[in-house]
């Protein structure tokens, strides 16, 4: 009998995989649901956590865009409180039915400990169960998700 160290089959050859570690600490756990503050507001918006979405998105009520100073600016409401915001850029959301155009801000927002501030395309989330959608342009190198948790932050 020859074992498999001694046969010519050779063991099937399996990719590296990168493994990243956080310089100051592991990378949090949190779970497919989660507060997210969305500042200056006091309570936070139940938000979904999206692997699969690149940008950040907020549900946004009376959108008007303007100019000031030679820059195009857009006014709106989150949770009944007035935002302005300096457009960054605008994007093109991919849909089944058809495709839909964005504005994109930056937004301050708190989730944990953490305050970040990040890009946010503006929409209306209303058919949708969350306001808000934390993609991976706030994921990456901060947070593992867990889809089978809710709820891990305060």
């Amino acid at each position: 009998m020859v074992s498999a160290c001694q046969s010519n089959v050779r063991p099937p050859i399996v990719p590296a995989v990168e493994v990243r570690q956080c310089a100051d600490s592991a990378l949090e756990i949190i779970g497919g649901v989660e507060p997210v503050y969305f500042l200056p507001l006091s309570a936070p918006l139940e938000s979904r956590i999206d692997t699969g979405a690149e940008t950040s998105s907020v549900h946004v009520e009376n959108l008007r865009t303007f100019e000031r100073d030679g820059e195009k600016w857009v006014g709106f409401e989150i949770s009944g409180t007035r935002f302005e915001k300096r457009i960054q850029r605008k994007t093109v959301i991919r849909r089944q039915l058809k495709d839909e155009e964005r504005v994109v801000v930056n937004l301050d927002v708190k989730i944990g400990d953490e305050i970040i501030t990040a890009e946010f395309t503006l929409a209306d989330r209303s058919k949708f169960e969350y306001e808000g959608l934390i993609g991976r342009n706030i994921l990456n190198g901060r947070f593992i998700v867990d889809p089978s948790l809710e709820h891990t932050l305060r």
